[in-house]
């Protein structure tokens, strides 16, 4: 074979693998895009709704863009619905718990992780238990405890229970092990004792787990409904989501009403995730192949 057969061949094969690869990443764009739809349009069709009025939102086919978007149902949502009072409830038991959480799992996982004690290993394997006894298995003793307490109808029942998490110490102390084992040591020769390390190096270090930390914690304090039901019965500890509910139930020959105060709720869900998307990858991979 000639060296111009050759060239040619080799150019061939070039130009094959090159439509292979623009194939696949067309073809990954597509599912991805496909996926996106099914992700979101429930999304849509939920903001779409609280524009509506309710004749519009009950015809037949469905409505999917608004022409004439119905703007007062946030501000029905908002005051008669009350939900002003109900997002700064949720706000405030976030908050609470979104810090004892940060501060008790930063706690926890840097004695797993730098400090020697007698049955660490033991200790930290019931940290991990934690994480697979359903939350329904302690709601009842939970209750009880916290009525026994005198707390009942007050924010600490709503954020006591839930300042510790065997998931953020298993979080954080990963991260803490994938510091390298030479900063410790140059921290040690420096004469710098835990508070130091800690707060001067492994923290700054540890800071994309952190930030994910806090964001699973927001999400996962903002969304309670029962716990924040049963605990509470004064309206005015009532959190969000128990709100939506009420508002339901006294909107429901307005339903676009309802559908603005899901929005309104959920957004500052939406806010999070957007600008800490990048903290959640890296936090949950950073450390992922330490033991």
């Amino acid at each position: 074979m000639s060296a111009e057969a050759a060239a040619l061949d080799v150019d061939r094969l070039r130009r094959r693998n090159r439509r292979r690869r623009r194939a696949a990443v067309a073809a990954r764009y597509v599912l991805l895009t496909v996926l996106a739809v099914i992700v979101f349009f429930p999304i849509y069709v939920t903001i779409v709704n609280s524009l509506l009025t309710p004749g519009q939102i009950a015809r037949r086919p469905p409505t999917l863009f608004p022409t004439h978007p119905e703007w007062s149902s946030y501000s029905k949502a908002w005051t008669q619905g009350n939900l002003g009072r109900y997002l700064l409830n949720s706000f405030i038991v976030t908050t609470v718990i979104v810090v004892g959480q940060v501060v008790t799992s930063i706690a926890a996982g840097y004695a797993f992780a730098f400090l020697e004690f007698p049955f660490r290993r033991t200790i930290f394997v019931l940290f991990l238990a934690t994480m697979m006894v359903p939350f329904e298995v302690t709601f009842f003793t939970n209750q009880a405890t916290v009525v026994a307490l005198g707390w009942y109808d007050t924010y600490l029942a709503l954020t006591v229970p839930f300042l510790a998490t065997g998931f953020g110490a298993f979080l954080v102390r990963q991260a803490f092990l994938a510091i390298p084992p030479p900063l410790r040591d140059a921290a040690e020769l420096d004469g710098a004792g835990h508070w130091r390390f800690a707060t001067k190096v492994a923290v700054p270090l540890a800071r994309p787990s952190i930030a994910a930390l806090a964001v699973f914690s927001f999400f996962g304090a903002f969304n309670q409904y029962l716990w924040p039901l049963i605990v509470t019965k004064d309206e005015r500890l009532r959190t969000v989501q128990i709100g939506l509910r009420y508002l339901r139930g006294t909107q429901i020959d307005q339903i676009n009403v309802t559908f603005a105060g899901t929005v309104l709720a959920a957004l500052p869900l939406f806010v999070l995730l957007l600008l800490f998307q990048k903290h959640l990858v890296r936090g949950l991979t950073a450390g992922a192949v330490k033991g």
